[in-house]
């Protein structure tokens, strides 16, 4: 009678640790690429918060003082002119950012439309979304010059439009900027929408736009929603294409207020030139540096006002969504 050698193993034995040995290898990367994600947004936020830090006890000696003062002065040669403050400056950005959405954010989530929905699928619409995405990376100083030899040298445009160096030329310059960046956005929004969904709305008769308006787009809205709070966010930023078409870094005299529309023809000014310029004086008088900080967390304050209108949005879409 013949016994069982000890020691070994079956086939089946030896598949099932092999399937052990692979499901724990996969566990332990999966764990290490899972802590690999935390550490580097613990990384990110840890940066974001001393940065916030140092810029608010720069800024503080301004913004304990009388914060709402500094939000109405206007700007001033001496840093210690009670007068100073940031008021032009939030004029320009706020004219900015209404002119991207007027125009950067309904031409944007247009053109995604068109190309994902309408366009055929060939060569030529595959070209186009490679210069697309191919103008989202371009620097943005490459858009001061575009804007600068379009709406601010002497052409027809700029004597009949917007009038040379004005708040009307950065708007455009800056919608032109994020533009690509909307259509991307929306392009991707859109193709996150379920075929089930246009499909249960064709079955019941519905026409392309239809179903467009009414179930593509409602769907898509915080998805593009988030790709117009990033777009926004970019374009109340820059600086470069700014003083390429004619913002002003020294004196103003002209101080709008906030729907005085006939000041956009005029020289102005916004926040990230108002920025710049005070942190460049700060070599001769020291007191501009906590202005320029200042000028950051009033800045700061306004992007966040208008990132959470933008987020309310998103989420009453998404409620629409769910229900």
């Amino acid at each position: 009678m013949s016994m069982p050698s000890v020691g070994v193993v079956s086939n089946k034995d030896k598949e099932r640790i092999s399937r052990t040995v692979r499901s724990t290898s996969k566990d332990v990367k999966g764990r290490v690429f899972v802590f690999s994600l935390l550490f580097a947004l613990a990384i990110t936020l840890l940066i974001l918060v001393v940065l916030l830090v140092q810029v608010l006890v720069d800024g503080w000696p301004i913004l304990s003082d009388d914060p709402w003062a500094f939000v109405t002065g206007t700007l001033r040669s001496r840093s210690d002119d009670p007068l100073l403050g940031v008021s032009q400056g939030l004029y320009g950005s706020f004219w900015i950012a209404m002119f991207v959405a007027a125009l950067a954010f309904p031409t944007g989530v247009a053109a995604a439309i068109y190309l994902d929905e309408y366009a055929p699928h060939n060569r030529f619409t595959n070209f186009l979304e490679l210069v697309i995405r191919n103008l989202a990376g371009v620097p943005s100083v490459v858009y001061g010059l575009l804007g600068l030899s379009i709406f601010v040298s002497d052409n027809w445009f700029s004597r009949n439009i917007t009038g040379g160096q004005s708040l009307v030329s950065a708007g455009l310059t800056l919608a032109i900027l994020v533009l690509p960046i909307v259509i991307i956005t929306s392009q991707e929004a859109l193709r996150a929408v379920p075929n089930g969904i246009k499909e249960g709305a064709y079955g019941v008769g519905a026409t392309k736009w239809d179903v467009i308006r009414g179930q593509t787009l409602p769907y898509a809205a915080p998805g593009i929603l988030t790709g117009t709070l990033l777009s926004m966010s970019r374009a109340i930023g820059e600086a470069a294409p700014l003083i390429l078409v004619g913002a002003v870094t020294g004196g103003m005299t002209a101080d709008p207020q906030i729907w005085d529309v006939t000041a956009l023809k005029d020289r102005f000014t916004a926040m990230p030139t108002l920025i710049q310029t005070w942190t460049q004086q700060s070599g001769r008088d020291a007191g501009f540096a906590a202005a320029a900080a200042a000028a950051i967390v009033v800045l700061l304050v306004f992007v966040l006002l208008l990132n959470i209108s933008a987020i309310l949005l998103r989420n009453r879409y998404e409620k629409k969504r769910s229900t």
